[in-house]
């Protein structure tokens, strides 16, 4: 019974794919526990240094360092991504629909006469942006499970180096912000140069102002150069909370999708086989008949 045989050899071979996309589930559900709280325990310090780089956009200092907006300044004709994606695959569409953001925002930028160049952190979009030609000035990849801002911050130095020596007019981060288990939101955000904070309807149309000690420039140099780091560190903690959450889910649809194979499977395996019988049995009463 070749056909039999056949259906059996399928049968056991998607019930080895259902093992590995079970085990990656549930290492993936173990990861993603760390990532999360690793992720939300860094939450609070990015929002309130976020809070007040943009506050300190809107203030008078005596001091104006590069990264803060100048208005004056024509439209940029030069401008840099940081793409944050991951160094492996199967989590569903997520490094997709960030690519996908990154491509679009390009596409409108490349339109309006600005050159484009990207840091790439993560496989997955370093090998995207060399298919599509953009020119990636610097990479990191191999993060692991669990991000080291020293490895980090070096390939992210070139880009804001070329925007300090006004090789590049702005600078974007772009990454997937976790926002449940089921849902993971791709962000494509201004990080440089600051964009001032937006003014609350309560707050009435005052500026901001500090005091500085010992000085304007060494507070806000050291400031400014936390913020990038804080936010890049954090951006790296979302992906990684948004990618061991995508692939459990991934991993989970995939192994529900074989055990629906394999009841298909087992299905036509028993009529095949009931259908032989059947035969077997129709060919001897006929022979018995005949007899």
């Amino acid at each position: 019974m070749a056909v039999g045989k056949e259906i059996r050899g399928k049968i056991k071979s998607v019930e080895n794919t259902k093992k590995i996309t079970k085990a990656m589930e549930m290492v993936a559900a173990s990861k993603m526990r760390k990532a999360q709280d690793r992720m939300r325990a860094a939450r609070p310090y990015s929002e309130k240094i976020r809070n007040i780089a943009a506050n300190l956009a809107n203030a008078n200092p005596e001091y104006t360092h590069p990264f803060l907006a100048d208005e004056a300044k024509d439209a940029a004709k030069a401008v840099g991504f940081i793409v944050v994606t991951t160094d492996k695959g199967l989590c569903g569409g997520m490094n997709t629909n960030v690519l996908r953001l990154v491509t679009n925002k390009a596409r409108e930028l490349e339109n309006a006469g600005n050159k484009i160049a990207a840091v790439a952190v993560g496989n997955k979009g370093l090998g995207f942006l060399n298919r599509t030609g953009v020119p990636v000035v610097a990479q990191v990849t191999q993060i692991g499970d669990t991000p080291h801002l020293e490895k980090l911050i070096g390939p992210v130095k070139v880009m804001l180096e070329k925007f300090q020596n006004g090789e590049v007019d702005a600078v974007y981060l772009c990454y997937t912000k976790f926002i449940n288990t089921m849902k993971q939101e791709p962000v494509v955000e201004q990080l440089l140069p600051l964009p001032p904070a937006k003014k609350q309807a309560d707050e009435g149309n005052h500026n901001w102002d500090y005091i500085y000690e010992p000085d304007a420039a060494t507070v806000i140099d050291e400031l400014l150069e936390r913020y990038v780091e804080a936010l890049v560190y954090q951006s790296v903690a979302e992906n990684l909370a948004s990618e061991q959450s995508a692939r459990m889910v991934a991993m989970k649809a995939a192994s529900d999708n074989a055990g629906s194979v394999i009841g298909e499977l087992k299905l036509i395996y028993n009529k095949t086989r009931q259908a032989a019988i059947t035969k077997e049995l129709s060919e001897i009463v006929a022979g018995a008949a005949a007899v």
